[in-house]
């Protein structure tokens, strides 16, 4: 018989009283302690399977149409509603070494409920549930304060991400400017700013999401709570000047690395081309007298191979000074 549920999949399921945990709960015992007053269960999953999906389900009334996107990875940062709870899907972005990797953050939410699933490169939210947990007052108006800490807690793990980046920047920026332009700071620059683009693309709908549990969903999102969500929208707005900044840094990068590139090239165009007219002295002299005719004054005369050969280096040693003097070589 095929196990439905899969305890590595569940992180934690808390029931909160009055803003103060009364203890874990089993997924088959849900049902029964919402119908406690003042009670919201808190449940936390990792990359949640359809089975366990299903019977979170059937335990919280969820929607088949907010299931089938928990369901898939691959979805973008939204907000939807249906009939008395919500569907929230977040991204979140991790610095693995240089490089970043990108997850999601599913969310149900309602109005004695709170569910999460991570997918892919995300921190565990056990140092969110610690916090709210020290914080009963404001546990105590429901589940909208506990969402509020999860998207608090996913935008602040924004900035390290930032900061990551800017110090890769720096470090290309610092190469170009001591005259390395090479493929692989090109290479570099255009990688940081597909970088760039993802993470914008993760944090601009956060605003959306934060305006409209801002303004809509009031018996979700208590009064006192909305205020948390603008400190969310402040912070996303300083990340987005950030990212905004280093993205026009980035074209001022490439088109600089491009100027170097291009004035590299064109000093190596005129070494050769100096070269080039050096050789052209002994080059003319040689193919002048390389010629097969029979009367030429010059080959009966007893010192014309000395004069030709110091001739041919005086020319060349001249056009050569010329040419270094005018920083041609």
């Amino acid at each position: 018989m095929t196990k439905i549920i899969d305890n590595r999949m569940i992180m934690k399921c808390v029931a909160y009283q009055n803003g103060v945990s009364i203890g874990d709960v089993t997924i088959e015992d849900i049902s029964e302690v919402l119908k406690q007053e003042n009670t919201f269960v808190w449940l936390g999953l990792l990359e949640a399977n359809s089975e366990l999906l299903t019977q979170i389900q059937e335990e919280f009334g969820l929607h088949d149409l907010a299931i089938e996107d928990a369901c898939s990875a691959h979805q973008r940062p939204k907000i939807d509603e249906f009939g008395e709870s919500l569907f929230m899907v977040l991204h979140t972005a991790y610095l693995a070494g240089e490089q970043v990797k990108f997850g999601e953050t599913h969310i149900f939410l309602g109005a004695r409920f709170l569910v999460t699933i991570r997918h892919g490169y995300s921190c565990s939210h056990s140092k969110i549930r610690e916090r709210c947990e020290a914080m009963p007052k404001q546990l105590a108006q429901g589940p909208g304060f506990a969402l509020y800490s999860i998207m608090d807690f996913i935008v602040d793990n924004y900035m390290p991400v930032i900061d990551g980046l800017q110090a890769r920047f720096d470090s290309l920026e610092s190469a170009i400017f001591k005259y390395q332009p090479s493929r692989q700071t090109m290479e570099g620059l255009y990688e940081l700013k597909r970088e760039l683009m993802l993470l914008e693309g993760a944090i601009t709908p956060v605003i959306d999401i934060c305006n409209e549990l801002m303004r809509l969903h009031n018996e979700l999102i208590p009064k006192e709570v909305r205020v948390y969500f603008r400190d969310i929208v402040d912070h996303i707005k300083r990340i987005d000047q950030k990212i905004h900044g280093m993205r026009e840094m980035l074209v001022a990068a490439m088109q600089v690395h491009l100027t170097f590139e291009t004035v590299r090239q064109n000093e190596v165009v005129k070494r050769l081309a100096g070269w080039g007219a050096i050789l052209a002295i002994p080059t003319m002299v040689f193919s002048w007298y390389g010629m097969n005719f029979k009367y030429m004054p010059e080959l009966d005369w007893q010192y014309s191979y000395p004069v030709v050969v110091v001739g041919v280096v005086l020319g060349s040693l001249f056009l050569y000074w010329r040419l270094k003097k005018s920083d041609w070589l």
